[in-house]
């Protein structure tokens, strides 16, 4: 039976008595997420869980709070864990293109980095000092006076060999010359030319033996002054060992237990050792360069530095890091490069972390959209997880871009949780047409728009609103605001017993009515800020919708709210353009007439009419045949038809309207222009829940206002959506003094009835409808159609006959 809806079932009223405080600043701030238990265990137990591939991810529609909501249960959940170790990349002596990575516990990654660079420091201040002591000096000439004394033995045998062939051995800066001796004495070149033929061959030929002689003799010098050379360095070695070896040997105690840093350690002091020149040319004055290059005289140092790419000193628990933009080098670290000499250069310590390895021991949080859309984050995303490392590498080597020499850093181990963030329609893109995806995130947080409007829930609203006004420095909002907030939050819900989720959208309410409680000078937001705050939002949007109602109202859209009219029933339109949403009433007609068409759609035959907006109609094809078509065929032609509509229709919520004005047409009962419609309907003729409930009641209300409200005016609903309705107070008020109506209904003749105001009329035994009612007077007006149907087909075949 249908029912004239009472007030206090139009609204849901929030009592400021029932939420214990008198303003919100009394609230203990929020510290869980609140209504959203099902995404709450899916986090505790993605975050638990530390099996590969039980990543999360984290869905919900947008202004849901639901980033901010899992970033701050990730830190709340981090605090309790260990602190990662720090990450150090340093110079691979054997490989310099393939940089070593370093794992240390948190904070002795700088700690160690001020070590080395002191360690290297000390050996360029003491290494030349050692070279220029006394003892060195003693050491280094008594080896080469030790060399120096084979060397003159050498060159004494070989003079001695000389004086016994008659020749004398003279040193010069070209080498040793051969001379001839005569009497003792040398033999210029005037004398030797002045010699006999005879004497002077023999002196040739005992020359060009002895000049062999010496060649073997001389020899012997290379491997002498060979082996100098290396005694020597050996020397310079020890001296450089003693200098820097203690320094090295306490560094490789204090890193025992560490292999890596012991075996880097080893490689810096064998490296020190190995090149002496250039601690020993530092103290020497250096040339002045045409071109100054800044920092010149650090370069040959700088393969000695320890590049601290990640430093987790300052950590208390494991990193959560949010990253908003991920790029592929914003996720997975850079090598940067420099110009030097119109080149680009590059070293280990131009390496620069990335998002992954400050998360790395921790969670990292992404934009599923904004992952998506970088080139390579998201293959390489896969592939880090895939592999548990971090692998820096240019991205422009991947499209070929890159020609110049780069580095190929070693890979960073990974163990961390990500959750990716994103609306639930791109997790379902990703796990049917990614094959990694379901193998990488195996964990899925659905975080509601909607959540119960229990006591417990709307304390913890009231320690949301807490902790905004404390985070953003509002003012707090009073009893009553926070009342008016719920019951808002509800009309958000489109339930009375449910509250809105969508964070952002409340937390605008808050901040725009803390704005307008501002300006007043008040001391805390009341229910009139929120209302205003409410208001205005609307307010803002609202042209298109003024535009209509003033269409309305000046008979450019023709709109009847009194009177009765036979075919015609004023339908409710949802219209939502995003940040708002409004109701609006379309004259819905039907037109009968004789014919084999059956139900023609307008809206579809023009292309306007949408699929569900077309099966809508086709299920009246369906009601009329089982109502009223058992006994003869449907024989008749009815159109159907959104009056002044020049844009698509779509949705089925008026296909109990469209019913209603076919009915009216059939019996010929004229309708109350003064109610409204909505509401779908099955084939068995139950009117079903429809969306935008309030704001279709409120789009008619405001149309009657402005004619002028009788006390007959009203709308027809769905008994179903009365659970949905968060009336404005304007409305409520007109209901209580009776000026306005609102009807729910469970099937099309309870609704027949209020907009005709005839009985529907049951079905009698012998098949027939109780007399003139409305099923009646549709049934005989269908019997009527199909016999003239009938008749005219017998006409006209009797015409095709006679013409034969």
């Amino acid at each position: 039976m249908a029912q004239e809806l009472p007030v206090d079932k139009l609204r849901r009223i929030c009592d400021p008595q029932m939420l214990g405080c008198e303003t919100t600043e009394e609230m203990k701030p929020l510290e869980t997420i609140i209504g959203q238990e099902r995404a709450v265990r899916a986090l505790e137990f993605g975050l638990g869980i530390q099996e590969f591939g039980f990543n999360i991810y984290v869905a919900g529609q947008p202004g849901t709070g639901k980033t901010t909501a899992v970033k701050r249960f990730l830190e709340e959940v981090a605090k309790d864990k260990a602190v990662p170790p720090d990450w150090c990349y340093v110079n691979n002596f054997r490989d310099p293109y393939r940089p070593h990575a370093l794992r240390l516990p948190p904070g002795r990654g700088r700690e160690f980095q001020k070590e080395v660079k002191n360690l290297v420091e000390g050996a360029r201040r003491e290494i030349p000092r050692a070279f220029e002591s006394d003892e060195y000096a003693a050491r280094r000439e008594a080896t080469i006076q030790g060399f120096q004394k084979e060397r003159q033995e050498l060159i004494s045998q070989m003079g001695e060999r000389a004086q016994e062939e008659g020749f004398f051995l003279q040193m010069t800066p070209m080498g040793l010359l051969i001379i001839p001796v005569m009497d003792g004495k040398p033999l210029s070149e005037e004398e030797f030319l002045a010699l006999g033929a005879e004497v002077k061959e023999q002196v040739l030929q005992k020359r060009e033996s002895l000049q062999e002689e010496l060649k073997r003799a001389m020899r012997q010098f290379t491997p002498l002054e060979k082996k100098t050379g290396e005694a020597l360095q050996k020397l310079d070695q020890e001296v450089a060992l003693f200098t820097v070896g203690p320094s090295v040997s306490e560094l490789i105690e204090k890193y025992r237990d560490f292999p890596e840093v012991v075996a880097y350690l080893k490689e810096v002091r064998d490296d020190i050792v190995e090149n002496l020149s250039q601690f020993r040319e530092e103290a020497e004055a250096q040339p002045t360069s045409p071109i100054p290059v800044p920092g010149a005289r650090e370069l040959p140092f700088r393969k000695y530095e320890v590049n601290v790419v990640v430093d987790n000193s300052g950590l208390k628990g494991a990193p959560v890091v949010m990253e908003l933009n991920p790029t592929y080098n914003n996720l997975f670290g850079r090598i940067e490069k420099e110009a030097q000499f119109g080149a680009l250069i590059t070293d280990f310590t131009m390496i620069r972390e990335g998002s992954l390895h400050r998360a790395n021991g921790g969670y990292l949080v992404l934009p599923t959209e904004e992952l998506l859309r970088n080139l390579f984050s998201w293959d390489s995303l896969k592939r880090a997880l895939r592999n548990k490392e971090i692998a820096i590498e240019e991205a422009g080597e991947r499209l070929g871009f890159v020609t110049t020499k780069s580095l190929q850093p070693e890979p960073i181990s990974l163990d961390a949780k990500v959750a990716l963030i994103g609306q639930p329609m791109l997790y379902y893109l990703l796990y049917n047409l990614d094959e990694d995806f379901s193998e990488l995130f195996k964990v899925k947080a659905d975080f509601d728009i909607r959540m119960a409007r229990t006591d417990e829930n709307i304390k913890d609203y009231a320690a949301f609103v807490c902790t905004l006004c404390a985070e953003e420095g509002l003012k707090h909002l009073e009893a009553s605001a926070l009342a008016r907030l719920i019951e808002h939050s509800s009309r958000l819900a489109e339930d009375q017993e449910k509250l809105s989720a969508r964070f952002g959208e409340i937390s605008d309410i808050i901040r725009e009515a803390s704005f307008y409680a501002i300006q007043e000078d008040a001391a805390h937001v009341t229910a009139a800020h929120v209302q205003k705050a409410v208001e205005e939002r609307f307010y803002r949007s609202n042209l298109l919708q003024e535009r209509i109602h003033e269409m309305i109202e000046r008979g450019t859209i023709i709109i009847d709210a009194v009177g009765e009219e036979v075919g015609q029933v004023n339908g409710l339109s949802f219209v939502d353009l995003g940040d708002i949403a409004f109701g609006r009433p379309n004259r819905i007609t039907a037109s009968i007439g004789l014919g084999q068409a059956g139900l023609v759609d307008i809206e579809r035959e023009a292309e306007l009419g949408g699929p569900i907006h077309t099966k809508g109609v086709l299920i009246l094809s369906g009601y009329l045949a089982v109502k009223y078509a058992q006994d003869k065929p449907l024989s008749l032609s009815a159109h159907l038809v959104f009056e002044q509509s020049y844009s698509g229709v779509e949705g089925d919520s008026a296909s109990s309207t469209e019913l209603y004005a076919l009915l009216s047409s059939l019996s010929g009962l004229p309708i109350k222009q003064g109610i409204a419609v909505t509401g779908s309907i099955n084939q068995k003729g139950e009117v079903q829940a429809i969306g935008g409930v309030n704001e279709k009641i409120e789009g008619f209300f405001e149309t009657c206002k402005a004619r002028g409200l009788t006390g007959q005016q009203g709308v027809l609903i769905p008994e179903s959506n009365v659970q949905n309705l968060m009336l404005k107070k304007e409305v409520l008020e007109a209901v209580k003094e009776g000026k306005f109506h609102i009807w729910a209904v469970k099937t099309v003749d309870e609704g027949i009835e209020i907009l005709t105001g005839v009985k529907a009329g049951a079905r009698k035994e012998d098949g027939t409808f109780e007399e003139d009612s409305v099923n009646d007077r549709v049934d005989r007006r269908l019997q009527e159609l199909a016999e003239r149907m009938k008749e005219f087909g017998k006409e006209k075949r009797e015409e095709e006959s006679s013409e034969e």
